[in-house]
């Protein structure tokens, strides 16, 4: 029953720091430690210490100080209204406005955060880990709820589709960004429903290159891109974070030139000039041009050796060699992007970007040209040079006959055919359906499998060292002497959770989008490329909330309004998938066969009025689409006109009065009597009297109006109608 419990419970506490002091001597690990315990109180926070592995100690952190929890909950929510980020003006009184308005887990985990790690100046503690006087703090992360994870984890493994009340669920637990990434890839994942059966039945009926599934599939990228845009807004409305991205803190590293006053909130605001950061932004062309040059030589080089080894080399050893170009791409690729990535970063160092958001938005579009080279330029490379010229260019390519000389038995075994070459033309096909069915599932195993055999295998191996130490009488198990047995087995879980690696929201979102683009771009050359996706984006998601919560520390939940970048990303693949499908059907229209290597048979008029006219219907059909979602009403929407309406109607009620809206009753006029008309006709005599006066004073109540109406119409009836009566 204890063990339960301590699986189970987490002894109320919101974050955990670990500080480690392997490397730094007693003496300035005790004052750093001192100084962090400083720190903590100063911001009302509660600590226990507890000791940790190799050289470590954990803190425990919760909220000391509820006066000063409830002024920090208040304070945020005020900035939030400040910035109409929240409709609701807040109460005057910090209690009445933290019990208007349920805390949330993800609120309370955020303002806790912001409390250890934000800036001094803003109401934070400043620790950053593995920076500055904090080098010694190795992580800040809060612990995982187990039953939650058990029950969310059962719950998604027998659901098909997410309501939006577990997308709630989500963002009550883990905020926002990663509750939407989980929205995103549920909604891509229904709208992928339709392309898979039509795909389906178009590689049954229609085949390959089909200008119909081109055309379908075409306006199908367009009305997810643009739907996903209202879902993004809506659900920003309904979780009370839309435009939250513009009070985002400012990044410690960012350095201003100037000051100056805002002049209409009044506050200081340093400033860097954005016409040098676009200066400096010139910079990610040369950046472009390089990476597209480094990668783009690496892959066109290894494209070259396997056509060669595996359509020109004839002799022993081929069925191994062949694998060569895909060892290289394996080993080279993550080695020379990593060093892109290096310059990409420091070139977004370099832009002083003001805000984590900001510098996170310019990182990811940096990477994704990374991206888009190293996962679709080899089916560009086969689609758009292999195919068309691949007759031209196989003769050159003796110069990787290097790559099999060792193996040939005699020269002719490396000769390339100057005449008569004949592509394969099943090349294209076999290359699409590895990168969408092949790569999927090697991914799959590489995120899911690969660290759970690594993590267990880690488990057992200081199991195993602990043991020994233990019966020779060392210190492998002596983390753990101190322990109270009522907290060993929390202490124990804790303690693997600190050695878990950070989840990062971004990497999954990258992969949605990287699928996205096989979609749009090639899913032409085999229309079964959607029911591959759907099968693999169903398990997607549950793998993805397993790696959450058994994989990984539990993350920090931030706030998001959106998908960030990616939805940018997302766009520029629909366009290009425009014109690379038009491209790809008009080559292959002749059955799917291609150019058969010459580009003899190609119309250059003619393929390049295919792209246009693709794009241009593009272009037109976006625009259709947006009209017709902006006529459609949304939860949202009417949640937005709602809060908006009901602020205006509490100003003016605080303003003119509770009953300023009402409808006033019946006027009730005062009774004509004797004396009423003698003090009519004395103030009448008090003051002077015209036309207009008189005017209005001839009859005196409705019912005088009535009689002198009634007289009127009998005077001026027909005479028939007196007859009548």
């Amino acid at each position: 029953m204890a063990h339960h419990n301590a699986l189970h419970s987490n002894f109320d506490v919101d974050y955990v720091i670990s500080y480690r002091f392997t490397d730094t001597n007693n003496t300035e690990a005790q004052d750093g430690f001192s100084a962090l315990m400083q720190a903590l109180a100063r911001v009302g926070l509660a600590t226990e210490v507890r000791n940790g592995d190799n050289c470590s100690l954990l803190v425990f952190v919760k909220v000391g100080s509820n006066k000063r929890f409830a002024h920090e909950v208040y304070r945020t929510r005020v900035k939030d209204w400040l910035h109409g980020v929240r409709a609701a003006e807040p109460a005057k009184e910090t209690q009445e406005t933290i019990s208007g308005q349920d805390l949330i887990e993800a609120e309370r985990l955020r303002i806790v955060h912001h409390l250890i790690t934000g800036p001094v100046d803003d109401g934070g503690a400043g620790i950053i880990p593995k920076e500055g006087r904090w080098k010694n703090v190795e992580s800040i992360f809060p612990l995982h709820d187990h039953s939650f994870n058990k029950e969310w984890i059962k719950t998604w493994s027998t659901t098909t589709f997410l309501k939006v009340e577990d997308l709630d669920q989500i963002r009550d637990r883990f905020g926002e960004k990663i509750a939407f990434y989980f929205a995103f890839t549920q909604n891509y994942f229904a709208f992928l429903i339709f392309p898979a059966a039509f795909g389906f039945a178009s590689w049954v009926i229609l085949g390959s290159f089909s200008p119909i599934y081109a055309l379908v599939n075409g306006l199908w990228c367009v009305t997810l891109v643009e739907y996903w845009k209202r879902q993004e807004l809506d659900l920003s409305v309904r979780w009370g974070v839309k435009g939250v991205a513009g009070i985002q803190k400012k990044r410690r590293e960012f350095q201003h030139e100037k000051e100056i006053q805002d002049p209409v909130t009044g506050e200081t605001l340093q400033i860097f000039p954005a016409t040098k950061r676009l200066s400096r932004q010139l910079l990610q062309i040369p950046f472009a041009i390089l990476a597209t040059l480094a990668l783009g030589t690496l892959i066109a080089t290894c494209f070259g050796i396997e056509i060669f080894l595996s359509e020109v080399y004839n002799g022993p050893g081929k069925s191994l060699l062949v694998f060569l170009p895909t060892g290289l791409l394996t080993i080279l690729v993550p080695t020379l992007t990593t060093m892109l990535t290096t310059v990409a970063t420091r070139l977004n160092d370099y832009e002083n970007w003001e805000t984590s958001e900001s510098y996170e938005s310019a990182l990811t579009q940096k990477i994704f040209v990374l991206n888009f080279i190293t996962s679709y330029l080899p089916i560009f490379l086969t689609a758009f040079v292999y195919v068309p010229f691949g007759s031209l260019v196989v003769p050159y390519l003796d110069i990787f006959s290097l790559t099999a000389r060792p193996f040939a038995q005699h020269e002719k075994q490396l000769q390339t055919p100057k005449t008569g070459f004949m592509i394969n033309p099943s090349r294209l096909r076999n290359q699409v359906i590895y990168f969408t069915v092949t790569a999927q599932i090697v991914n799959f195993a590489l995120e899911t499998i690969v660290p759970y055999v690594k993590r267990r295998s880690f488990s057992k191996y200081q199991e195993m060292k602990s043991g020994k130490a233990a019966k020779t009488g060392g210190a492998g198990s002596g983390v753990t002497i101190d322990d109270v047995p009522e907290e060993a087995e929390f202490l124990k879980r804790v303690r693997k959770e600190a050695e878990l690696d950070v989840y990062d929201v971004a990497t999954d979102l990258r992969e949605m989008v990287i699928q996205f683009g096989y979609l749009s771009l090639f899913s032409v050359v085999w229309p079964l490329t959607p029911v591959s996706f759907i099968i693999n984006n169903w398990v997607e998601l549950r793998s993805d909330a397993v790696k959450i919560c058994v994989e990984m520390q539990r993350p920090t939940p931030h706030r998001a309004d959106s998908i960030g970048p990616w939805l940018d990303s997302l766009e520029f693949l629909a366009w290009l998938g425009s014109i690379t499908t038009a491209a790809l059907t008009y080559l292959f229209s002749n059955n799917g066969l291609g150019p058969d290597g010459t580009p003899a048979a190609i119309q250059g008029w003619a393929l390049l009025l295919t792209v246009f006219f693709s794009e241009h219907i593009y272009l037109l059909v976006r625009w259709g689409v947006r009209l017709a979602i902006s006529k459609i009403d949304s939860p949202g929407m009417e949640k937005e006109r709602a809060e908006r309406f009901m602020m205006r109607k509490r100003y003016l009620q605080d303003t003119l009065g509770e009953d300023v809206l009402d409808v006033p009753s019946g006027h009730i006029e005062e009774k004509i009597t004797r004396a009423s008309l003698e003090e009519d006709a004395r103030q009448s005599s008090l003051r002077t009297t015209g036309p207009k006066d008189h005017f209005w004073s001839r009859q005196r109540t409705w019912e005088e109006s009535a009689r002198v109406g009634a007289n009127l119409i009998e005077k001026m009836a027909p005479k028939e109608g007196k007859k009548q009566q």
